[in-house]
């Protein structure tokens, strides 16, 4: 999938680095920080995805993944985070490798300001569960987060989240 859309080259990247590391089941709620990604594994004849009603279900669905040998990756806006913390738990307490893709609200150049206070309590509430961050603030960055999320998440069996900052992606307008 080629486009002009600004997240379709560092989405492409993405998508071929997680299938090249199995990751076969993308999880989501629709978010203008995802779309591109979940365009990409919707087309791809070796990927599924899955509409989450609510964010917390992928946390379920990534765990019944690990269980049958499958990699999956939970999709999300970083306010649909705050859905997740009892589910989080679930990682955290069986030690199953969770990979999660959440692309910022609430920070940098952020002009909601119903945004910011779980924009501002993502490190925390991530660090708090035991999932290890991995932020990406430039594009320089996106390559090497990818991998540590992957291995963390991988042979590591840690849980593991990819930060894709407004700086990053730019902020939305709305």
């Amino acid at each position: 999938m080629t486009d002009d859309h600004p997240h379709a080259e560092w989405s492409g990247v993405m998508f071929d680095m997680f299938r090249d590391a199995g990751v076969n089941l993308f999880t989501h709620v629709p978010d203008a920080g995802n779309d591109r990604l979940i365009a990409l594994a919707e087309t791809h004849n070796e990927t599924r995805t899955v509409l989450l009603t609510t964010e917390e279900e992928g946390v379920a669905i990534c765990a019944g993944a690990d269980l049958v040998g499958e990699r999956a990756v939970l999709c999300m806006q970083s306010s649909g985070l705050g859905n997740c913390p009892n589910y989080l738990s679930l990682a955290k307490g069986a030690r199953f490798p969770l990979l999660m893709m959440i692309s910022m609200r609430g920070d940098y150049g952020e002009q909601n300001p119903w945004q910011y206070p779980m924009g501002e309590a993502v490190e925390t509430l991530l660090d708090a569960m035991g999932v290890l961050m991995f932020k990406v603030e430039h594009r320089d960055d996106l390559e090497k987060a990818i991998s540590a999320a992957l291995n963390a998440s991988g042979n590591g069996a840690q849980a593991a989240a990819i930060v894709l900052s407004q700086k990053f992606l730019g902020a939305k307008g709305f």
